[in-house]
């Protein structure tokens, strides 16, 4: 009997599963492969299984490992399609109508997340988004503690029964790149609405930084409270939501953003748990070919503006590490203008917006500034064609080398002071500053030593903008649009605003905050 028990053990361990091979689920019929890069393909099937992969006249042969997974790699290839994709082991996998063209990752918030058919125009555009060299894969909303190998998911052809779900700021940046490059796009979204930029990255970058250590002894936190905070919200919730109403209310009637609605604690695998987004909805996605990143996030950082000088850019490091791409292209979505104006270096949203600027000083970086297409009671403007057509600009004047698209609106350099003026210098003016209504510049104010702000007059002097104030001798700092909603009208000749700015580095609101 010890005999047999044995030989039925070893029977057990040793014998062919006959597992199916199979891709990831990030490959599917549909899907556009980046052009003019090495194509990553992978799967799992029996340890040692045989697979053979044949595409555009590309044949390879891989074996799996012992754990069962295997990787193939295809030549770069131009643009073109559609082709077909077959892969065979033990069985045989074909996908159809398959392109090859340029594929960009789409990820962030809510913002990035909106959708088409909620976007201003959004119906017309929908009607007429008969576009089937535009393939687009949603991720599937997924927390993980740990690491993933797959994502859920299935590419789609451009089309109004498929385009209506979709982010509209994506789809706008991929419209605008199909017109002027006449190849397939491709869009990865990976998005999920009202989550903070911790909840991207992986947990070593978190563990070993002391900056971002408070991050995770703080959820540690949240987890031991949650059984009791969910008892508190259970008998005190109706009237939190009542009183919510009525604050509401009176916020949209003084024409201010109303407050966040009281929801449940969070308990574990909710969204914003550090780095549960980074391990179940961009870890498995590596290390498939891509062109680029579109970011928009930063919304639910605004109580840690300051950290995010220091959080975002080690997010954007993460990702190339995780990729072992280079550094591809990421370019993101400054915050737009918001809430009503409040008086300078009052705002952690003002706050995130010089974080995400100062970012530009990571290596190929680029960001799309909105301050003039928000809205002043609604976190969510519904003007994203805007927000796509700006991120496409970056990327066809900096990936695609067309040179005749100005890309940015005016970026402060530096500055001088002659004659108790501030001379001030700016990149990216284009062919001249302009003001976008023709008016007198406003939106800069200006301080004395005592750093009490005030109204500052300003004038284009050529490419520079002097601005100074009768009422103050010796000043010390000059800012611009320096408020949640600020009334400014700087444009270059390309009729893209200017980003805010101070030239001062003052503490602001969020600097201890972690």
């Amino acid at each position: 009997m010890k005999k047999l028990l044995y030989l039925l053990l070893v029977f057990s361990c040793t014998t062919d599963l006959f597992a199916d091979a199979k891709l990831a689920n990030v490959f599917t019929s549909n899907m556009v492969l980046q052009r003019d890069k090495t194509v990553y393909l992978w799967g799992k099937a029996d340890a040692g299984e045989k697979i053979k992969i044949n595409f555009n006249s590309h044949l390879v042969n891989v074996e799996a490992d012992q754990s069962g997974k295997w990787k193939a790699e295809l030549p770069p290839m131009n643009a073109g399609g559609p082709f077909e994709l077959v892969v065979e082991g033990k069985n045989k996998i074909v996908l159809k109508n398959i392109l090859i063209g340029e594929v960009w990752i789409a990820s962030g918030q809510s913002n990035m997340e909106f959708q088409l058919k909620k976007c201003s125009g959004g119906e017309a555009e929908i009607s007429k988004a008969d576009f089937p060299s535009i393939r687009m894969f949603v991720v599937k909303h997924k927390v993980a503690d740990t690491p993933q190998e797959d994502v859920d998911g299935e590419w789609q052809v451009c089309s109004p029964k498929t385009i209506a779900n979709f982010s509209g700021a994506a789809y706008f940046f991929g419209k605008k790149l199909f017109s002027e490059l006449n190849i397939p796009i491709g869009i990865i979204q990976s998005t999920w609405g009202g989550t903070p930029a911790e909840a991207w990255m992986p947990k070593n970058t978190l563990e070993s930084d002391e900056d971002f250590k408070p991050v995770l002894a703080r959820w540690e936190k949240k987890m031991q409270n949650y059984p009791s905070d969910l008892e508190e919200f259970k008998r005190n919730g109706e009237k939190l939501v009542a009183a919510w109403k009525i604050d509401s209310a009176n916020a949209i009637a003084k024409g201010m953003a109303p407050p966040r609605k009281p929801n449940k604690p969070e308990g574990p695998g909710t969204r914003n748990q550090p780095c549960g987004l980074y391990n179940g909805m961009i870890y498995p996605l590596a290390p498939f070919s891509f062109r680029g990143v579109i970011w928009y996030q930063g919304e639910a950082n605004v109580s840690r503006a300051y950290q995010y000088r220091k959080l975002f850019p080690a997010l954007i490091n993460d990702w190339r590490e995780l990729w072992r791409a280079g550094d591809f292209p990421f370019y993101y979505v400054q915050l737009p203008n918001f809430q009503r104006e409040p008086e300078p270096s009052k705002s952690g949203w003002t706050e995130l917006r010089e974080a995400q600027l100062l970012t530009l000083a990571v290596p190929n970086t680029g960001m799309a500034v909105t301050i003039d297409i928000g809205d002043a009671t609604n976190l969510h403007p519904t003007n994203k064609t805007d927000v796509g057509l700006r991120l496409a600009l970056i990327a066809l004047d900096n990936v695609y080398d067309r040179d005749e698209f100005i890309f940015s609106g005016p970026i402060y350099k530096s500055h001088k002071i002659e004659n108790d003026k501030f001379i001030i210098s700016f990149t990216h003016t284009a062919n001249g500053l302009i003001t976008k209504d023709g008016k007198p510049l406003r939106g800069f104010k200006i301080c004395g030593e005592d750093k009490k702000f005030v109204e500052a007059k300003a004038e284009i002097v050529g490419t520079q903008i002097k601005v100074w104030s009768d009422e103050i001798n010796n000043p010390v700092s000059v800012r611009y649009a320096w408020a949640d909603n600020p009334d400014c009208n700087l444009y270059n000749s390309g009729m893209l605003p200017a980003s805010p700015f101070r030239t001062d580095d003052w503490e602001e609101t969020t600097f201890n905050a972690r």
